[in-house]
């Protein structure tokens, strides 16, 4: 397949994931990141942007002045491809403010030189750093500003997605006919949860971009994306027609699967069947503990917020209030977040067990889960 989609909740390893495949590829490279200026981009057989990838980018927040707030790029391969050869700032900027706000202008900055602190001469070479300044449109702009993480996210996407879109436009010429040979190596351009900080409508709007870019790419370079984000992983498995779909998962004992799914079961991965699948998997293991309580007290919550309930308590079992009283007390008792919770017995009574699971019974057979038929 040309695509493969992995949707994993946040901690189950997507980042651990993306470090091994590379790992994997380049046996000889796993010292060498992103940010290692040795790394010839032609023994690369693999582009990632993960969670190191924006450990590349540091702030300077000019602590004793408090006046002139950097950006800094540490200097790799990379950038020095996107900036110096192919001249893409422009295009980065261009990316960066149609996800953030089009007043909200980077500065790289040319080469220069100055003394430091043991009074060496230090040459600062070009696009190794950035300054932000919004501007205001009435002639006043504010300089030398901290953006938000979101907004640096933002930013470091940007170039990301300057790089790969100038690399899949190389590579979608024959192999004769490319400006440069540097790609000719690349087999896998894997994306790590590019997602985090984004809200729904800057999600959205990368979601198309990156659907884009693989729809645009006609070479044999096959693509791998991660993501924690139900929108994002959804729009994407409604875009791309080329691909293999699959659930990362982490278990209590801290072994880790990468299941595939297939068909409709990819177009309802949301966090509440999550819920549901551990909570069965408890009660069939005869495993129900403490933290069950808080499982099935989130998977009601959610249910009555999409049925529109206006407290989650209504969907508990009983023919009025007061029966539902008594369930919803049990449940609070063993779900809050207690003072001396570490002081609290984790093993419960058998009739405690049993509670969990005549609640999620109440609840499937009570509003329209699907039950797997014999």
């Amino acid at each position: 397949k040309k695509t493969q989609l992995i949707y994993a909740f946040n901690g189950s390893g997507k980042t651990r994931l993306s470090r091994a495949f590379k790992a994997l590829l380049e046996p000889d490279l796993t010292e060498h990141e992103v940010g290692d200026n040795n790394s010839d981009l032609a023994q690369k057989n693999i582009l990632y942007y993960n969670a190191f990838t924006e450990d590349l980018f540091y702030w300077d927040n000019d602590l004793a002045n408090d006046e002139s707030r950097v950006l800094k790029i540490h200097p790799n391969a990379f950038t020095d491809w996107v900036f110096e050869e192919q001249g893409q700032d422009r295009n980065v900027i261009g990316h960066f403010q149609r996800y953030t706000d089009a007043k909200l202008t980077p500065y790289f900055n040319d080469e220069y030189s100055h003394t430091d602190q043991n009074g060496e001469q230090v040459t600062v070479p070009a696009f190794s750093e950035v300054k932000f300044s919004f501007e205001r449109g009435n002639e006043e702009s504010e300089s030398n500003i901290k953006i938000s993480k979101g907004e640096e996210s933002n930013f470091i996407w940007s170039i990301f997605y300057s790089l790969i879109d100038q690399v899949i436009s190389v590579l979608n010429d024959s192999p004769e006919a490319r400006e440069t040979e540097r790609f000719n190596q690349l087999e896998y351009i894997y994306i790590d949860d590019p997602v985090s900080s984004l809200d729904e409508n800057h999600l959205m709007q990368l979601a198309v971009d990156l659907a884009s870019l693989i729809k645009k790419s006609t070479s044999t370079i096959k693509f791998i994306i991660s993501t924690h984000d139900t929108t994002f992983y959804n729009y994407l498995y409604n875009e791309l027609k080329s691909k293999s779909c699959f659930l990362l998962e982490a278990t209590e004992d801290k072994t880790v699967t990468l299941v595939e799914k297939n068909g409709d079961s990819n177009s309802s991965f949301f966090y509440h069947l999550g819920l549901k699948k551990q909570l069965e998997l408890a009660i069939k293991e005869q495993r129900v503990e403490r933290q069950h309580f808080v499982l099935i007290r989130n998977l009601y919550e959610k249910t009555a917020s999409f049925l529109g309930y206006p407290k989650w308590s209504k969907l508990l079992p009983g023919a009025n209030e007061e029966n539902r009283t008594a369930y919803l007390n049990r449940i609070i008792q063993f779900s809050s977040h207690d003072t001396l919770a570490n002081m609290q017995v984790a093993q419960l009574r058998p009739e405690e067990k049993n509670l969990v699971n005549v609640l999620l019974k109440h609840l499937i057979n009570n509003y329209s889960y699907w039950q797997q038929e014999a």
